[in-house]
């Protein structure tokens, strides 16, 4: 469900550093009542004693005044208030995942005989969504290289309404060069969203890189123990009050409860990211030395394609990287993810557990970009366990991997 507020800025908050304003951060006594923590508030009637008490309710219900359950309460409340600091823009609607962040978003700026721009390695839901859903209400979607930086404008048309980033990318982890490829969008009047999710919101700063609106599957590290779904779409001042309305029209509405461990995940944000960076470092770079692996997808070394970008634009990295394997097939593949004791397979990530993928088909969700399926993709989602126990984990899993190949 769309829930809003309007950021409050202080001059104490803005001069606070990352990891101070993820503890203090939506602890606003008018939301807190004087606890440690927002408590959870249930409820989709509020109730008025008076005609002028739900006309004032009716008038305000966009700075923080109880109106409708569906518009959110105190729980809600806090957690954009933080949400939306922290990435830097206007205002947070919350959403019941991530998908469902970016479907709101998009449709909250595109009509019939729009057109918009999605990357070709977008996360595979959005891309379906392009593919299904818009184009069934009459928007044209054109995909384009990720990498492609300034030829972007090539693929502006007069109809065109959006850009739509995600960087790192989807599985094979391109970095974007986001300044120009946002300078060039708004010299053409286009709005600029990004799929935020890898640097949570605080490794990167979207709207000083000229961002419109930056989305999060807070599902991911925001939440960081795998046991709730969520979204958020942080807006600037002019984009602000359409996605909040139209997100509201839409009807999304998120639990209380679920937003209530949304923000006590956030207090623990940057010593988990900083831990699941030291260790995805510490396996990233041990995989480098593994004559079995042609090269790391992983945005902090060299052979990432834009890792240049990665350097320029973020402040750190996290758990979640690819690696190419030199040669596999589906058999040496299964023997190398299955029996993990550490590396669980399962979708999703950014919860403190390490998971492991083989995929396969990625030459099949591109359209625009080449990729070679001859080499097999491995992405690691790195935890917080003890980092000998993961390679230890994953040499096994070469192991069985090597005398699969052999036979």
């Amino acid at each position: 469900m769309l829930i809003w507020y309007y950021l409050r800025y202080l001059p104490m908050e803005i001069n606070m550093k990352k990891e101070t304003q993820i503890v203090c951060l939506g602890r606003n006594k008018k939301w807190t009542k004087g606890v440690v923590n927002p408590p959870v508030v249930r409820a989709s009637t509020m109730l008025f004693d008076t005609m002028e008490d739900m006309r004032f309710a009716g008038k305000n219900k966009n700075n923080g005044e109880m109106y409708y359950g569906r518009r959110g309460g105190p729980t809600h409340f806090a957690f954009q208030e933080a949400i939306a600091e922290l990435e830097g823009g206007a205002g947070t609607a919350l959403y019941p995942s991530g998908t469902a962040a970016i479907s709101s978003a998009l449709m909250s700026f595109l009509k019939a005989g729009d057109h918009l721009l999605m990357l070709d390695n977008a996360y595979e839901p959005t891309r379906a969504l392009c593919d299904t859903l818009l184009a069934g209400f009459g928007i044209e979607t054109t995909y384009y290289d990720p990498l492609i930086g300034a030829g972007i404008s090539e693929l502006i048309q007069p109809n065109t309404k959006v850009l739509f980033l995600e960087s790192p990318g989807s599985i094979t982890m391109e970095i974007q060069d986001v300044p120009t490829l946002s300078r060039i969008a708004h010299e053409n009047n286009l709005i600029v969203m990004l799929d935020n999710t890898w640097a949570s919101p605080i490794n990167s700063r979207p709207f000083e890189m000229g961002v419109d609106i930056s989305i999060q599957a807070a599902t991911k590290y925001i939440v960081g123990h795998s046991d709730v779904m969520m979204g958020t779409a942080t807006a600037n001042t002019k984009y602000w009050p359409t996605l909040r309305e139209h997100s509201y029209l839409l009807g999304q509405c998120t639990s209380p409860d679920d937003v209530y461990l949304a923000s006590r995940g956030l207090r623990t944000l940057g010593v988990r990211m900083a831990q699941h960076e030291k260790n995805a470092l510490a396996v990233a770079n041990w995989l480098a030395t593994r004559p079995e692996v042609d090269h790391l997808r992983h945005p902090a070394f060299e052979t990432c394609p834009g890792h240049e970008f990665f350097k320029r634009d973020f402040s750190g990295s996290n758990g979640l990287f690819s690696f190419v394997l030199k040669e596999g097939n589906l058999k040496s593949v299964t023997a190398l993810v299955e029996n993990m004791d550490y590396f669980k397979m399962g979708f999703s990530w950014g919860g403190f557990e390490s998971l492991i993928l083989g995929v396969f088909g990625i030459d099949k969700i591109r359209t625009v970009t080449q990729w070679d399926k001859s080499k097999p993709l491995i992405r690691l989602h790195v935890g917080l366990e003890n980092v000998d126990d993961l390679i230890a984990d994953l040499e096994a899993g070469f192991e069985r991997m090597n005398k699969a190949l052999s036979k």
